[in-house]
């Protein structure tokens, strides 16, 4: 029986739930990755959660997907992350979840360009993310996305690659 979510996974956080959940199996790591059920009215903390007892495989992934095609030229903080209605921001949020639970923290950004071209996607450290908000920017442009470690895509899907996640 499908689970039944109230606002579906995303084909990108389907994706990225697969490739850790097959790399996993591949290299016979003790590790699970997967979405929580998301309600209505209850704020998700992050959308990917992978876990381990390998401490490296301990994350908590945030997946936002661009449309380049459209004339997006950036990821700002205003647009693509919302804002409860305690008025407390997405990425305070995020970054509260990630010192409590322990998990390292990306931003996985994927990056599309339209039909007939490929999509390309990126993982941010957290405290990029978090210290760039804090400082008082308002985006990661296009360009400063594409400068951090690719998330390699085959021709359907996404393949996880331990250095793009830090994993020593």
């Amino acid at each position: 029986m499908k689970p039944v979510y109230l606002f579906e996974m995303t084909e990108f956080e389907r994706d990225l739930v697969h490739s850790f959940n097959e790399y996993f199996k591949e290299k016979k790591i003790r590790g699970i990755s997967y979405r929580l059920k998301q309600h209505r009215f209850t704020s998700q903390f992050l959308d990917v959660l992978v876990d381990s007892l390998n401490p490296d495989y301990y994350l908590g992934i945030e997946c936002k997907s661009i449309s380049v095609d459209k004339g997006t030229k950036a990821l700002y903080f205003t647009q693509h992350f919302t804002t409860d209605k305690k008025g407390v921001h997405q990425i305070d949020r995020i970054s509260d979840f990630l010192k409590c639970s322990g998990r390292r923290g990306y931003l996985a950004v994927e990056l599309r360009y339209g039909v007939g071209h490929s999509r390309e996607a990126y993982a941010i450290p957290w405290k990029d993310i978090d210290g760039r908000f804090h400082s008082e920017s308002l985006k990661f442009t296009i360009e400063e996305i594409s400068a951090y470690p690719s998330i390699l895509r085959g021709k359907s899907d996404y393949h996880v690659e331990p250095d793009v996640w830090g994993v020593d």
